[in-house]
């Protein structure tokens, strides 16, 4: 039976919202009790109806500790600590999907920091077809070694894709060689319209890159930095970068001269963003984690219990 977008949605508002019988709807409609108990699980399958749980982690004493220190919200997945490092990033991926669910509507625009992490959630978003929603790249990608593009664009299409969107991609290099390249591509007008759409978003989605983490970050380990580079960052005090712009540990990320290369917006920028939804499932990408709270560059933490533990003891 083929049957279009407001049929599903006809039918599963007045079964879950209006809370009628099979039998009412398929008697109004003209239809088999069974074709509407059809109709219901393909407005499941893709998308039209999302059917969740309450997660008992938000409601945890370490959540809310870390939720009232920094002011942010707190979405915790109950993973534990022998979970397998796929586990843990595949349940706070599924976790960080329904958050960005809620968050999205129609004429919004979205920020995405590629990388692992926000692949695993890319991956886990269901169908929600809205109007007007653009997919921004808000840091380059490439560099000599490494040329990210087809990872970055799947990402973004992946999750253009899920909201019925459009792509603006921002073709810069994630670190220029120079800062007065950078700053010379700044005064270029198609950059310029990509970072006004950066300062302009409703709400970004990043992960938190880490020196330390158990599953590498693709920053520090597909060409952006030679060793010495990593030692010298290392030696700097720096812990992990959120959008390819280097923190420490305290939150600050001013007198890092890589970060006058790096093409990602800075903590400051981030903060003008209303919903700033950052995603971690590694323990040992802690250091990182408090460096992006201390630095006000999230509103929206979605990670797993023993990240959040992590994190608490750093504290």
């Amino acid at each position: 039976m083929g049957v279009t977008h407001d049929e599903l949605y006809e039918a599963a508002s007045r079964y879950y919202v209006q809370g009628e019988t099979m039998d009412t709807i398929a008697r109004s409609l003209g239809l088999s009790r069974s074709s509407v108990s059809r109709m219901l699980a393909q407005a499941r399958d893709t998308g039209v109806v999302k059917i969740t749980l309450t997660n008992r982690g938000r409601h945890s004493p370490e959540a809310q500790r870390l939720a009232d220190a920094f002011g942010v919200s707190v979405h915790v997945v109950p993973v534990g600590d022998a979970a397998a490092p796929g586990v843990r990033f595949e349940k706070v991926a599924r976790e960080a999907a329904a958050l960005l669910d809620d968050v999205l509507a129609d004429d919004m625009s979205l920020g995405v920091a590629w990388g692992r992490t926000v692949s695993q959630v890319a991956r886990h978003l269901a169908p929600k077809p809205l109007h007007g929603v653009t997919v921004v790249q808000v840091n380059g990608n490439a560099t000599s070694e490494d040329a990210a593009l087809p990872f970055v664009g799947s990402i973004l299409q992946t999750v253009a894709d899920a909201y019925g969107g459009r792509v603006q991609l921002f073709p810069v290099p994630a670190f220029f060689d120079h800062p007065e390249t950078k700053r010379a591509m700044w005064r270029e007008r198609s950059v310029r319209h990509v970072l006004d759409r950066i300062r302009a978003l409703d709400a970004v989605l990043f992960g938190v890159g880490s020196l330390t983490g158990r599953v590498s970050s693709h920053v520090y380990t597909a060409g952006y930095f030679d060793a010495a580079e990593l030692l010298e960052i290392e030696r700097a005090g720096v812990v992990g970068d959120v959008c390819t712009v280097l923190l420490r540990e305290d939150g600050t990320w001013d007198g890092l001269r890589f970060n006058d290369c790096a093409t990602g917006p800075t903590p400051e920028v981030l903060r003008g963003i209303p919903r700033r939804i950052c995603v971690v499932a590694d323990p040992r990408r802690a250091p990182a984690v408090l460096g992006a709270l201390r630095a006000g560059a999230v509103t929206d933490l979605v990670c797993d219990d023993s990240t959040v533990g992590a994190v608490l003891r750093r504290c």
